[in-house]
């Protein structure tokens, strides 16, 4: 994960660094049949499947604070949402992207053979913004790298579990704000004058999330120790964009 977000920052230098040189080296505007077309504002949006880090979260672990005798409890690894994205594009490689998302799904689901009625629905939602750096040929494909920053908001529901269960566990609501850093890549594919499609945008989702505190409070004051205070998800996004 630390690579990957080295990578992406490394290629957003790089890109920008070439992206100086090339306005520094131009004396002379293109002729109107070569110009490559720039739109100045663009709109996205789609599906986006995350893939999540519980920093050390199991469902063993919540069986033994729980005192689970049976383990009925295991954790899931992605969620399911969406993503939508404006960006205002200064120049031919130089834009700034502002993004918002959300994605749902309960983080604690029944293990393997066990049953669990009244698990909690997690929502979260992000609000994102940061430079993006395209790179814009006469290419129907433009690849672009991106660092956004900004905050999640993440909450569970109130309930009640009961079934497979040694006794019902009662979830407190609960929500958490924390930061975000999103540098990633994707690529854009131009299908009409004003439409594109987003064949994949990936991005390392490093958020600071405290999973102890936030777990404790939402199972009732158990004590939950050792998670970690940082998170590294992955999340994958894909859908239309709309150019202006």
């Amino acid at each position: 994960m630390i690579r990957f977000a080295a990578t992406a920052i490394s290629a957003t230098l790089l890109m920008a660094s070439l992206a100086f040189a090339q306005d520094a080296t131009v004396k002379n505007p293109q002729p109107a049949h070569d110009v490559i077309e720039t739109p100045k504002v663009q709109v996205f949006g789609g599906y986006s499947f995350f893939h999540v880090d519980h920093a050390g979260l199991t469902g063993e672990l919540i069986d033994d604070d729980l005192l689970q005798a049976s383990n009925p409890f295991a954790v899931t690894n992605h969620l399911n949402g969406w993503s939508a994205e404006g960006q205002y594009n200064a120049g031919r490689w130089i834009g700034f992207a502002a993004d918002i998302g959300g994605r749902y799904g309960s983080p604690i689901m029944a293990s393997r053979g066990r049953t669990l009625i009244g698990l909690p629905k997690g929502t979260t939602y992000s609000f994102l913004a940061g430079p993006v750096i395209s790179y814009r040929t006469k290419s129907r494909l433009t690849p672009y790298v991106h660092l956004l920053f900004g905050w999640d908001r993440t909450s569970l529901s109130a309930s009640t579990i009961t079934g497979s269960v040694t006794s019902p566990v009662s979830v407190a609501a609960t929500t958490n704000n924390y930061f975000v850093m999103a540098p990633g890549v994707g690529a854009d594919f131009k299908v009409a004058r004003r439409w594109s499609v987003r064949l994949g945008q990936l991005d390392w989702y490093h958020t600071s999330l405290n999973q102890d505190n936030f777990y404790t409070h939402a199972l009732g004051g158990t004590l939950f120790e050792g998670l970690g205070n940082h998170e590294d998800n992955l999340r994958f996004s894909t859908g239309a964009v709309v150019r202006f």
